[in-house]
C-alpha cells in the first residue's frame, strides 16, 4: 500500500515512515498542505494521513480542495484537537477518520488498512493514475502526458500491477506469481525481458524515468 503522510513535523513524519514501512507499506512524507495537494494530485495513494494543523494551508482546507476536485482517496486526520466539534469538522471537509495526538502507533496502522480495505470493497476502479500516467482499465488504453502507450497483453498486466503498486518495491517473485501465475520460478528471464519492453514504451522520449530497478530487490514505479 501506498500512504501519503502530511506532516510539519519531521520528527513525528520519519516515526511515521519507519514503522509503516516496518508494516509493509511505502510512504511520501510532505511538510505543508501546498505539497500535500500536489503530491496527492499527482495520484497513485492508497490512503493520505493529514495533520490538521499544517503550514501554508491546514489539513481540512487541503482535504476540501481535494474533494471538490473529485479526489476520493481516504483520509485519516491526525490532530491534538480532539474536541466532539473538530472531530465533526474534519470529517464533514471529507475525512474518513480522526485520530487523536498522542495515539498508539498499532491503531494509526490498523485505522490506516481499514480505510484501504473499505476502498477496495467499494465502487470498483476503472482508471488507474500515477503521477503522467493514466491506465483505462476499461478501454485498454495507457497514456503518458496524454501520449497514447500501445502495449501487448501481457505487458498492460504487468503495468497494472506496478501501478497498483507504485511507489513500493516489487519483487521478482511477486510479478511471477500475479502477473504471470507462476507459482514456482522458471528460472527464465522472462520477466526481464517485459520489463526492458515496458521501460521502453513508457519512458522512452520523456524526460524522465518512471519504471525503476532497484537492485537486489525488484522494480518500483514512481511519480
Amino acid at each position: 500500500m501506498r500512504l501519503l503522510i502530511v506532516e510539519d513535523d519531521a520528527e513525528a513524519g520519519e516515526a511515521m515512515t519507519r514503522g509503516l514501512a516496518d508494516a509493509g507499506h511505502g510512504c511520501r512524507v510532505v511538510p505543508d498542505g501546498e505539497a500535500g495537494l500536489a503530491a496527492a494530485r499527482e495520484g497513485g495513494f492508497d490512503v493520505m494521513i493529514v495533520d490538521r494543523m499544517t503550514p501554508r494551508l491546514d489539513g481540512v482546507s487541503m482535504v476540501q480542495t481535494l474533494r471538490r476536485e473529485g479526489d476520493e482517496t481516504p483520509v485519516l486526520f491526525l490532530s491534538a484537537l480532539g474536541e466532539i466539534a473538530h472531530r465533526v469538522e474534519g470529517l464533514k471537509a471529507g475525512g474518513d477518520d480522526y485520530l487523536v495526538k498522542p495515539y498508539a502507533f498499532a491503531e494509526l496502522i490498523a485505522r490506516v488498512e481499514a480505510l484501504a480495505r473499505r476502498r477496495e470493497t467499494g465502487a470498483v476502479q476503472t482508471r488507474l493514475k500515477v503521477g503522467e500516467l493514466e491506465m483505462d482499465l476499461i478501454g485498454r488504453e495507457v497514456r503518458r502526458r496524454g501520449q497514447e502507450i500501445e502495449l501487448q497483453p501481457r505487458e498492460f498486466q504487468l503495468l497494472e500491477f506496478l501501478m497498483r503498486h507504485a511507489g513500493q518495491s516489487v519483487t521478482r517473485a511477486m510479478l511471477l506469481e500475479k502477473v504471470w501465475e507462476y507459482h514456482f520460478d522458471p528460472q527464465t528471464n522472462v520477466i526481464d525481458v517485459h520489463i526492458s519492453r515496458l521501460r521502453s514504451k513508457i519512458d522512452k522520449g520523456f524526460d524522465r524515468p518512471m519504471l525503476q530497478t532497484v537492485r537486489g530487490a525488484g522494480y518500483r514505479l514512481d511519480a
